[in-house]
């Protein structure tokens, strides 16, 4: 069998990129921001920090907010019928 090449973020080009004006250093309140257990967040990825994104299935979808797991958050989510949990750092997260 071959094997696919390519990382987590391959065929990511337009789901990744932010526009053009908002591109620059990222606000440190989004950075830090602090959810509570049962909050719904929406996953919408920050392109400029790699550390803690989830998969590009997930990208747009709602879930709730787990418990918190050192800087980052344990989000529940439905795919497909089959409950799922992500490990998302914050500036990932934005609240609906």
């Amino acid at each position: 069998m071959v094997t696919r090449v390519g990382g987590a973020r391959r065929k990511t080009r337009a789901k990744m990129t932010k526009p053009q004006r908002k591109r620059g250093k990222i606000s440190l309140t989004a950075y830090f921001q602090q959810f509570e257990t049962g909050q719904k967040v929406s996953l919408k990825a920050e392109p400029a920090v790699q550390s803690g994104m989830y998969f590009r299935r997930y990208h747009g979808i709602t879930g709730t907010v787990g418990k918190r797991l050192g800087t980052c958050y344990e989000i529940r989510i439905n795919d497909r019928g089959k409950e799922k949990q992500l490990i998302v750092h914050p500036v990932h997260l934005k609240l609906l």
